[in-house]
Protein backbone atom coordinates (compact mmCIF):
# COMPACT_ATOMS: atom_id res chain seq x y z
CA UNK A 1 0.00 0.00 0.00
CA UNK A 2 1.64 3.50 -0.71
CA UNK A 3 2.48 5.49 2.04
CA UNK A 4 -0.18 7.89 2.96
CA UNK A 5 1.51 12.08 2.37
CA UNK A 6 0.43 12.86 5.82
CA UNK A 7 0.23 10.94 9.15
CA UNK A 8 -0.64 12.43 12.30
CA UNK A 9 -1.12 10.42 15.46
CA UNK A 10 -2.24 12.04 18.94
CA UNK A 11 -0.68 15.91 17.96
CA UNK A 12 -0.92 18.38 20.71
CA UNK A 13 -0.70 21.99 20.74
CA UNK A 14 -1.33 24.52 22.98
CA UNK A 15 -0.40 28.40 23.14
CA UNK A 16 -0.92 29.66 26.90
CA UNK A 17 -4.19 28.56 28.14
CA UNK A 18 -5.81 28.11 24.67
CA UNK A 19 -5.57 24.36 23.66
CA UNK A 20 -5.49 24.32 19.92
CA UNK A 21 -5.19 20.92 19.15
CA UNK A 22 -5.94 18.10 21.64
CA UNK A 23 -4.83 14.74 20.07
CA UNK A 24 -5.32 14.64 16.48
CA UNK A 25 -5.39 11.87 14.23
CA UNK A 26 -5.68 12.34 10.90
CA UNK A 27 -4.21 10.76 7.49
CA UNK A 28 -4.37 12.01 4.44
CA UNK A 29 -3.95 9.68 1.40
CA UNK A 30 -1.41 10.29 -1.87
CA UNK A 31 -3.37 11.14 -5.13
CA UNK A 32 -6.17 13.03 -3.65
CA UNK A 33 -7.93 16.91 -1.94
CA UNK A 34 -7.71 16.40 1.53
CA UNK A 35 -10.15 19.13 3.01
CA UNK A 36 -10.62 20.11 6.52
CA UNK A 37 -13.38 21.95 8.39
CA UNK A 38 -14.36 22.83 11.46
CA UNK A 39 -15.63 26.30 13.10
CA UNK A 40 -13.43 29.42 14.12
CA UNK A 41 -10.49 28.28 16.67
CA UNK A 42 -10.84 24.63 16.27
CA UNK A 43 -7.28 24.04 14.93
CA UNK A 44 -7.19 23.39 11.77
CA UNK A 45 -4.67 26.35 10.63
CA UNK A 46 -2.49 25.21 14.06
CA UNK A 47 -2.34 22.02 12.28
CA UNK A 48 -1.46 23.26 8.75
CA UNK A 49 0.98 25.29 10.34
CA UNK A 50 2.23 22.36 11.69
CA UNK A 51 2.55 20.28 8.40
CA UNK A 52 4.27 22.95 7.30
CA UNK A 53 6.58 23.19 10.05
CA UNK A 54 6.05 26.71 10.82
CA UNK A 55 5.27 25.70 14.45
CA UNK A 56 6.06 22.74 16.31
CA UNK A 57 3.68 20.55 18.39
CA UNK A 58 4.05 19.75 22.01
CA UNK A 59 3.19 16.28 21.69
CA UNK A 60 2.23 13.34 19.00
CA UNK A 61 4.21 12.50 15.66
CA UNK A 62 3.61 14.06 12.43
CA UNK A 63 4.81 12.68 9.22
CA UNK A 64 4.79 14.37 5.41
CA UNK A 65 6.13 11.54 2.35
CA UNK A 66 7.11 9.58 5.80
CA UNK A 67 8.90 12.25 6.82
CA UNK A 68 9.40 12.72 10.45
CA UNK A 69 8.03 16.58 10.65
CA UNK A 70 10.11 17.11 13.72
CA UNK A 71 13.31 15.60 13.30
CA UNK A 72 13.89 16.34 9.20
CA UNK A 73 11.66 19.80 8.60
CA UNK A 74 14.18 20.98 6.33
CA UNK A 75 13.50 17.72 4.26
CA UNK A 76 10.02 18.80 4.44
CA UNK A 77 10.21 21.61 3.24
CA UNK A 78 11.42 20.58 0.07
CA UNK A 79 8.68 18.81 -0.74
CA UNK A 80 5.66 21.54 0.46
CA UNK A 81 3.95 24.32 -1.06
CA UNK A 82 2.04 26.29 1.20
CA UNK A 83 -0.55 29.06 -0.08
CA UNK A 84 -1.76 31.22 3.41
CA UNK A 85 -4.78 32.42 3.97
CA UNK A 86 -3.84 35.99 3.09
CA UNK A 87 -1.89 36.74 -0.73
CA UNK A 88 1.96 36.97 0.34
CA UNK A 89 3.09 38.88 -2.97
CA UNK A 90 5.77 41.90 -3.20
CA UNK A 91 3.72 44.33 -4.49
CA UNK A 92 6.20 46.64 -6.08
CA UNK A 93 7.49 43.68 -8.00
CA UNK A 94 5.94 41.85 -11.14
CA UNK A 95 3.78 39.01 -11.02
CA UNK A 96 6.81 37.86 -13.08
CA UNK A 97 9.55 38.77 -10.91
CA UNK A 98 7.60 37.60 -8.02
CA UNK A 99 7.62 33.92 -9.50
CA UNK A 100 11.07 34.29 -10.51
CA UNK A 101 12.27 35.77 -6.82
CA UNK A 102 10.45 32.43 -5.36
CA UNK A 103 11.71 30.14 -7.74
CA UNK A 104 15.39 31.45 -7.29
CA UNK A 105 15.09 31.42 -3.19
CA UNK A 106 13.88 26.97 -4.18
CA UNK A 107 17.44 27.06 -5.23
CA UNK A 108 16.67 26.99 -9.66
CA UNK A 109 19.15 28.92 -11.56
CA UNK A 110 18.40 31.71 -13.54
CA UNK A 111 17.13 30.09 -16.39
CA UNK A 112 15.47 27.26 -14.74
CA UNK A 113 13.55 29.84 -12.52
CA UNK A 114 12.20 32.46 -15.54
CA UNK A 115 11.16 28.93 -17.52
CA UNK A 116 9.40 27.73 -14.47
CA UNK A 117 8.03 31.23 -13.80
CA UNK A 118 6.82 30.91 -17.37
CA UNK A 119 4.82 27.96 -17.10
CA UNK A 120 3.53 28.63 -14.07
CA UNK A 121 1.72 32.37 -15.37
CA UNK A 122 0.77 30.16 -18.22
CA UNK A 123 -0.68 27.56 -16.31
CA UNK A 124 -3.07 30.00 -13.88
CA UNK A 125 -3.69 32.23 -16.69
CA UNK A 126 -1.87 35.48 -15.92
CA UNK A 127 0.40 35.20 -18.91
CA UNK A 128 -2.01 39.03 -19.86
CA UNK A 129 -0.43 40.61 -16.63
CA UNK A 130 2.74 39.04 -16.05
CA UNK A 131 4.73 42.18 -16.38
CA UNK A 132 2.65 44.44 -14.40
CA UNK A 133 3.19 45.42 -10.94
CA UNK A 134 1.47 43.11 -8.28
CA UNK A 135 0.15 46.03 -6.28
CA UNK A 136 -1.94 46.86 -9.67
CA UNK A 137 -3.86 43.16 -9.72
CA UNK A 138 -6.93 42.99 -8.01
CA UNK A 139 -8.04 40.59 -5.06
CA UNK A 140 -8.69 37.08 -7.39
CA UNK A 141 -5.51 37.99 -9.52
CA UNK A 142 -3.35 38.13 -6.26
CA UNK A 143 -4.60 35.30 -5.29
CA UNK A 144 -3.38 33.35 -8.28
CA UNK A 145 -0.23 34.76 -8.16
CA UNK A 146 0.13 33.39 -4.60
CA UNK A 147 -0.68 30.25 -5.31
CA UNK A 148 1.51 30.45 -8.22
CA UNK A 149 4.49 31.38 -5.89
CA UNK A 150 4.00 28.07 -4.19
CA UNK A 151 4.12 26.17 -7.22
CA UNK A 152 6.86 27.15 -8.86
CA UNK A 153 9.19 24.85 -6.59
CA UNK A 154 6.70 21.83 -8.17
CA UNK A 155 5.77 20.51 -4.30
CA UNK A 156 4.45 17.16 -3.83
CA UNK A 157 1.99 18.51 -1.04
CA UNK A 158 0.19 21.73 -1.52
CA UNK A 159 -1.22 23.46 1.39
CA UNK A 160 -3.96 25.55 0.99
CA UNK A 161 -5.61 27.40 4.08
CA UNK A 162 -8.59 29.23 3.30
CA UNK A 163 -7.32 29.62 -0.62
CA UNK A 164 -10.46 31.26 -2.10
CA UNK A 165 -11.75 33.35 0.84
CA UNK A 166 -12.68 36.55 -0.23
CA UNK A 167 -12.67 35.99 -4.13
CA UNK A 168 -15.32 36.46 -6.77
CA UNK A 169 -17.28 33.37 -8.02
CA UNK A 170 -15.28 33.92 -11.17
CA UNK A 171 -11.85 33.92 -9.20
CA UNK A 172 -12.99 30.52 -7.16
CA UNK A 173 -13.79 29.04 -9.99
CA UNK A 174 -10.88 29.14 -12.24
CA UNK A 175 -8.94 28.36 -9.11
CA UNK A 176 -10.80 25.22 -8.25
CA UNK A 177 -9.94 23.99 -11.90
CA UNK A 178 -6.38 24.70 -11.30
CA UNK A 179 -6.43 23.00 -8.14
CA UNK A 180 -8.69 19.53 -10.08
CA UNK A 181 -5.53 19.83 -12.60
CA UNK A 182 -2.77 19.60 -10.16
CA UNK A 183 -4.32 16.79 -8.67
CA UNK A 184 -4.97 15.21 -11.66
CA UNK A 185 -0.74 15.92 -12.78
CA UNK A 186 0.25 14.02 -8.90
CA UNK A 187 0.27 16.90 -6.46
CA UNK A 188 -1.77 15.68 -3.51
CA UNK A 189 -3.54 18.96 -1.69
CA UNK A 190 -4.48 19.57 2.17
CA UNK A 191 -7.70 22.08 1.84
CA UNK A 192 -8.60 24.13 5.05
CA UNK A 193 -11.81 26.18 3.74
CA UNK A 194 -14.82 27.96 5.18
CA UNK A 195 -16.94 27.15 2.49
CA UNK A 196 -18.37 23.31 2.70
CA UNK A 197 -20.07 23.96 -1.08
CA UNK A 198 -15.95 23.89 -1.75
CA UNK A 199 -14.71 20.75 0.12
CA UNK A 200 -18.13 18.98 -1.55
CA UNK A 201 -16.70 19.65 -5.02
CA UNK A 202 -13.31 19.55 -4.85
CA UNK A 203 -12.56 16.69 -1.84
CA UNK A 204 -11.68 13.07 -1.97
CA UNK A 205 -11.64 13.10 1.98
CA UNK A 206 -13.12 15.30 4.54
CA UNK A 207 -11.92 15.75 8.05
CA UNK A 208 -14.46 17.49 10.44
CA UNK A 209 -12.19 19.51 12.83
CA UNK A 210 -13.67 20.71 16.64
CA UNK A 211 -11.82 21.62 20.16
CA UNK A 212 -8.99 20.65 18.08
CA UNK A 213 -9.72 16.72 17.72
CA UNK A 214 -10.92 15.18 14.31
CA UNK A 215 -14.74 14.03 15.19
CA UNK A 216 -15.71 13.15 11.65
CA UNK A 217 -12.79 12.02 8.94
CA UNK A 218 -14.44 10.10 5.42
CA UNK A 219 -15.94 10.92 1.70
CA UNK A 220 -18.46 13.73 1.47
CA UNK A 221 -21.28 11.22 0.77
CA UNK A 222 -20.06 9.03 3.88
CA UNK A 223 -20.16 12.06 6.28
CA UNK A 224 -23.84 13.11 4.56
CA UNK A 225 -24.52 9.83 5.61
CA UNK A 226 -23.77 10.25 9.10
CA UNK A 227 -26.99 12.34 9.70
CA UNK A 228 -29.49 9.56 9.06
CA UNK A 229 -31.98 11.54 7.30
CA UNK A 230 -33.56 12.64 4.47
CA UNK A 231 -34.47 16.63 4.14
CA UNK A 232 -37.46 18.62 3.37
CA UNK A 233 -36.25 21.70 1.92
CA UNK A 234 -39.12 24.49 0.97
CA UNK A 235 -38.48 27.52 -0.82
CA UNK A 236 -40.93 30.49 -0.01
CA UNK A 237 -42.21 32.91 -2.38
CA UNK A 238 -41.94 35.97 0.23
CA UNK A 239 -40.06 36.33 3.13
CA UNK A 240 -42.83 36.95 5.46
CA UNK A 241 -43.67 33.87 5.44
CA UNK A 242 -40.92 32.13 6.51
CA UNK A 243 -41.82 31.62 9.90
CA UNK A 244 -45.12 30.02 9.77
CA UNK A 245 -43.89 27.49 6.90
CA UNK A 246 -41.21 26.35 9.98
CA UNK A 247 -44.38 26.07 11.89
CA UNK A 248 -46.47 23.85 9.28
CA UNK A 249 -43.59 21.62 9.14
CA UNK A 250 -42.66 21.19 12.50
CA UNK A 251 -44.54 18.02 12.89
CA UNK A 252 -43.55 16.56 10.04
CA UNK A 253 -39.42 17.03 11.25
CA UNK A 254 -37.19 14.52 13.09
CA UNK A 255 -36.00 18.08 14.39
CA UNK A 256 -36.94 21.65 14.83
CA UNK A 257 -36.70 23.39 11.22
CA UNK A 258 -34.23 25.41 10.39
CA UNK A 259 -35.18 28.64 8.07
CA UNK A 260 -32.52 30.38 6.46
CA UNK A 261 -33.99 34.07 5.34
CA UNK A 262 -30.95 34.98 2.92
CA UNK A 263 -32.02 31.79 0.96
CA UNK A 264 -36.20 32.48 1.99
CA UNK A 265 -35.91 28.57 2.87
CA UNK A 266 -37.03 26.62 5.70
CA UNK A 267 -35.53 22.84 6.17
CA UNK A 268 -36.60 20.21 8.38
CA UNK A 269 -35.03 16.49 8.75
CA UNK A 270 -37.29 13.85 8.16
CA UNK A 271 -37.85 10.22 9.10
CA UNK A 272 -40.07 9.37 6.84
CA UNK A 273 -38.70 9.45 3.35
CA UNK A 274 -40.82 10.05 0.32
CA UNK A 275 -44.13 10.20 2.91
CA UNK A 276 -42.65 12.85 4.75
CA UNK A 277 -42.77 14.83 1.20
CA UNK A 278 -46.40 13.64 0.97
CA UNK A 279 -47.24 14.97 4.86
CA UNK A 280 -45.21 18.37 3.71
CA UNK A 281 -47.56 18.69 1.26
CA UNK A 282 -50.48 18.52 3.09
CA UNK A 283 -49.46 20.79 6.52
CA UNK A 284 -48.69 23.48 3.86
CA UNK A 285 -51.52 23.28 1.94
CA UNK A 286 -53.71 24.86 4.11
CA UNK A 287 -52.17 28.11 4.61
CA UNK A 288 -53.07 29.53 1.72
CA UNK A 289 -48.98 30.93 0.77
CA UNK A 290 -47.77 31.04 -2.08
CA UNK A 291 -44.22 28.21 -2.13
CA UNK A 292 -42.01 28.26 -5.22
CA UNK A 293 -40.66 25.06 -4.60
CA UNK A 294 -40.60 22.29 -2.07
CA UNK A 295 -38.56 18.97 -2.27
CA UNK A 296 -36.73 16.22 -0.53
CA UNK A 297 -32.93 15.87 -0.40
CA UNK A 298 -29.74 14.56 0.91
CA UNK A 299 -27.88 16.71 3.46
CA UNK A 300 -25.42 18.99 2.84
CA UNK A 301 -22.16 19.08 4.45
CA UNK A 302 -23.72 22.51 6.05
CA UNK A 303 -25.55 20.46 7.52
CA UNK A 304 -23.48 17.71 8.78
CA UNK A 305 -21.32 20.17 10.41
CA UNK A 306 -23.94 21.80 12.03
CA UNK A 307 -24.97 17.95 13.45
CA UNK A 308 -21.65 17.32 14.47
CA UNK A 309 -20.03 20.08 15.75
CA UNK A 310 -23.49 22.06 16.92
CA UNK A 311 -22.34 25.34 15.36
CA UNK A 312 -23.10 26.48 11.96
CA UNK A 313 -19.96 27.07 9.49
CA UNK A 314 -18.16 30.31 10.25
CA UNK A 315 -17.37 32.36 7.33
CA UNK A 316 -15.46 35.95 7.06
CA UNK A 317 -12.82 35.74 9.22
CA UNK A 318 -9.86 34.48 10.10
CA UNK A 319 -8.88 31.40 12.57
CA UNK A 320 -7.02 32.88 15.87
CA UNK A 321 -5.29 29.15 17.09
Amino acid sequence: MTEPIIEADGLTKRFGKVQALAGLDLTAQRGQVTAVLGPNGAGKTTFVRAVATLIRPDTGRLRVAGVDVARHPERVRRIIGLAGQYAAVEPTMTGRENLRMVARLFGRSRREAAVSARDVLARLGLEDVADRPAKTYSGGLRRRLDLGATLVGAPRLLLLDEPTTGLDPRSRNHLWETIRDLVAEGTDVLLTTQYLDEADRLAHQVAIIDHGKVIAHGRPDELKALTGRDMIEVRARRAADLPAIARALAPVGAEEPRTDAGGNRVTVPVAGGPPAITAAVRALGGLGLEVDDIGLRRPTLDEVFLALTGAPAESGHAEVA
